[in-house]
């Protein structure tokens, strides 16, 4: 895992599951590591098309020392990053990538099913907005 000055997170904004996961980001985040782009946002599209990738991507996106990891690649780095016992989740890189990714998309497919969807993005609160690209 190597280390950047900061790593993207692009996430569904309309998703309460990944609204909720960033907040949980922010708040095991003790370095300030992260920042914050929805995929639906200006941001969000302009770092995906930078990257050849056009339209709605429907997966949680890490962009790191260059790289762009998506599903459990990014939420399982994103983990290695994070304070306490959460970093064990780093561990879960050494299964293989379409195990990890079945069940990543398990969850993926069914969240605004389970968890339900917004209408809009979230907006960040005053603290945290700096943490967040648009």
């Amino acid at each position: 895992m190597r280390t950047g000055k900061h790593a993207i997170v692009l996430f569904d904004g309309v998703c309460n599951l990944c609204n909720s996961s960033v907040k949980f980001m922010i708040e095991h985040d003790p370095d300030d590591y992260f920042r914050y782009a929805s995929l639906q946002g200006e941001e969000g599209k302009r770092l995906l098309a930078e990257r050849g990738i056009s339209g709605y991507f429907g997966s949680f996106v890490l962009i790191e020392d260059g790289k762009l990891y998506t599903k459990s690649g990014a939420a399982l780095r994103i983990c290695g990053r994070l304070s306490g016992v959460w970093k064990l989740g780093y561990l879960f890189l050494a299964v293989p990538p379409p195990l990890r990714n079945a069940v990543y998309g398990f969850v993926a497919n069914r969240r605004y099913k389970w968890f339900g969807k917004r209408e809009s993005c979230m907006l960040p609160s005053p603290d945290v907005r700096s943490r967040f690209l648009d």
